[in-house]
């Protein structure tokens, strides 16, 4: 049975809590690469796999797309989106993201943010998507890195007075189920390598046209001095391919 966190309702109150819950986008430390790796939306179909709050959803159609369909697997984050979100041509969908069906060339823009690293099979996912894009369409995406994701503890190594040492990577070759702490215990993810994310985009099908690795912006840099430490070590990985 899939895990769904997000509607013990300890968990999501302490997830609304959270900075981007509360800003939105600009409070997403990763948002100013991933923005810039989106196609042009204007006229677009595009599809959210594991949308949360909306607030994809809601600055795509803000780009000019025509449609935005967001799915997630949690009541609670469907019942936020919506109440957040004021326009018809904005669709909610509550199912887990392995299970949700398309039409073939449905779709120019699939997108996902920091929703894989919580699903099994992630090749799977890249089969499924491949036949819901329109010839050259765009499949871009989210996931906490593998540097990040690779031990279950998911922390820095610290000295006695609690300063970042540095941070340790172990295991990174063995995949699979990691049982982590994210607001509450036994938070089940699932690490794998980069090279197991690149190879299964490109063997469904896709051909890769951007790779980056979270830095911290200039601003926030400026404005939060313990984001230094985020040059340290990237805590997301962000992909984009198009459908050949």
């Amino acid at each position: 049975m899939k895990q769904n966190k997000y509607d013990n309702q300890a968990f999501f109150e302490a997830y609304k809590e959270m900075p981007r819950s509360v800003k939105g986008l600009e409070a997403a430390g990763e948002w100013h690469i991933v923005k810039e790796m989106l196609p042009d939306l204007q006229g677009k179909a595009v599809l959210d796999l594991g949308c949360g709050f909306g607030w994809h959803c809601r600055y795509v159609k803000e780009q000019g797309a025509q449609s935005v369909i967001g799915v997630d697997i949690s009541e609670n984050m469907i019942i936020q989106a919506q109440a957040m979100t004021d326009d018809p041509e904005i669709f909610y969908i509550k199912a887990p993201l392995e299970e949700v069906s398309f039409d073939d060339e449905q779709f120019d823009v699939v997108f996902s943010s920091l929703a894989f690293h919580y699903v099994e099979d992630f090749s799977a996912i890249c089969r499924q998507v491949y036949p819901y894009l329109k010839p050259g369409g765009m499949f871009v995406f989210s996931v906490e890195h593998p540097i990040f994701t690779a031990r279950a503890e998911q922390d820095w190594h610290n000295d006695k007075e609690g300063n970042h040492l540095h941070w340790p990577v172990d295991h990174y070759h063995t995949e699979g189920l990691r049982e982590t702490s994210f607001l509450a215990d036994n938070v089940q993810k699932y690490h794998r390598t980069v090279a197991s994310y690149m190879n299964d985009v490109i063997q469904a099908g896709f051909r890769i046209q951007e790779v980056e690795e979270s830095t911290p912006s200039a601003e926030a840099l400026e404005e939060i001095p313990e984001m230094k430490d985020e040059l340290r070590r990237p805590m997301f990985l962000m992909i984009a391919a198009d459908k050949r």
